[in-house]
C-alpha cells in the first residue's frame, strides 16, 4: 500500500472512531508501528490529526456522537430505569469497576448508599464522588480525553490489568447473539482489561443497542454474566440471550 493511500485510510478510520491507538492503526492498515508514526506525523502537519501518547485523534470530528454530554441526553428515561435496576444487583461494600459509558454513569448515581469501593476511568464518575469522604475512589492512569470524559491509552489498560474487583459495570455500543461490540478501539482495550479484572460482569444497554453491531468487537457473550436493559428491548432477542444462560434483567418502564 502506498503512503498516500495508507494515510487516507487512517484519516477515514479516525472519522469513524475519532481516537485510536498506534497498534490499532497499525493493524488496520497492515503496516509497522514505525510506518504509522511517520504517517501520523505527516497528517499532523496537515492539521487533520493530532498525535497523542500511544495513538492519535481527529482534530475536527464530523459529529458530537462521542461527546459525553451529548450522548447523555439520549434515552434518559431508559437510562434511569436501567440504573435503578442495576444498582439493585449490587451488594454493600463491594469493589466495583465502572466504565466511561453514560448509562453506567447513571448507575453510579444510585450506588452511594451501598458504600462501594469504586475503580474507574470515567472523569464524570470520579467527579460525582469527589466530595464524598465515605467512599474510596480509585482512578486509573492514562491520557485525559475531555470529549469522551475518559482516561484512555496504555496506562489505563495497565491499571485495570493489576486489580481485582467483585463487579464490573459496563456499557457498550451494541449486542447480538454473536457478542458485544463498541464504537471505540481504545475503549475496547480498556473494557477487555476490566472484564478480566472482575469476578462478575454486568453490561447495561438500552433497547436501541439490541440487534446493533458497532465498529469494534468487545467480547463473546460467555465473557459476561448479566445484561440490564429497559422494557423496550425486543422480547425475542431477550429470550434468545436467556437461552444462552445469561441473566437478563428488564427494568420496568
Amino acid at each position: 500500500m502506498q503512503a498516500e493511500e495508507r494515510q487516507h485510510r487512517i484519516e477515514e478510520y479516525l472519522q469513524k472512531v475519532e481516537f485510536a491507538s498506534l497498534d490499532e492503526l497499525s493493524e488496520f492498515v497492515d503496516a509497522s508501528t514505525s510506518t504509522v508514526r511517520r504517517d501520523l506525523t505527516i497528517l499532523e502537519t496537515k492539521g487533520t490529526v493530532q498525535r497523542t501518547h500511544g495513538g492519535a485523534r481527529l482534530v475536527n470530528p464530523r459529529s458530537d456522537e462521542f461527546m459525553f454530554s451529548a450522548r447523555d441526553t439520549h434515552q434518559l428515561a431508559e437510562k434511569e430505569a436501567i440504573a435503578k435496576a442495576c444498582a439493585g444487583l449490587i451488594r454493600p461494600n463491594q469493589s466495583i469497576i465502572i466504565d466511561a459509558g453514560t448509562t453506567v454513569y447513571h448507575v453510579a448515581r444510585y450506588l452511594e448508599d451501598k458504600r462501594p469501593q469504586i475503580i474507574t476511568n470515567s472523569l464524570p464518575v470520579a467527579n460525582l464522588f469527589a466530595g464524598d469522604n465515605r467512599l474510596e475512589i480509585v482512578i486509573s492512569g492514562g491520557v485525559i480525553y475531555p470529549r469522551l470524559g475518559v482516561l484512555v491509552g496504555p496506562l489505563a489498560v495497565e491499571a485495570f490489568s493489576k486489580i481485582h474487583a467483585d463487579v464490573a459495570i459496563m456499557g457498550a455500543g451494541g449486542i447480538t447473539l454473536d457478542g458485544i461490540t463498541n464504537s471505540h478501539g481504545l475503549l475496547i482495550d480498556i473494557q477487555r482489561a476490566m472484564i478480566r479484572a472482575a469476578q462478575k460482569v454486568i453490561v447495561c444497554l438500552d433497547h436501541t443497542k439490541f440487534g446493533r453491531i458497532s465498529v469494534s468487537s468487545l467480547c463473546d457473550l460467555d465473557c459476561i454474566d448479566t445484561i440490564v436493559t429497559d422494557s423496550g428491548a425486543p422480547k425475542d432477542l431477550v429470550e434468545a440471550l436467556r437461552s444462552r444462560e445469561l441473566e437478563v434483567v428488564v427494568a420496568p418502564a
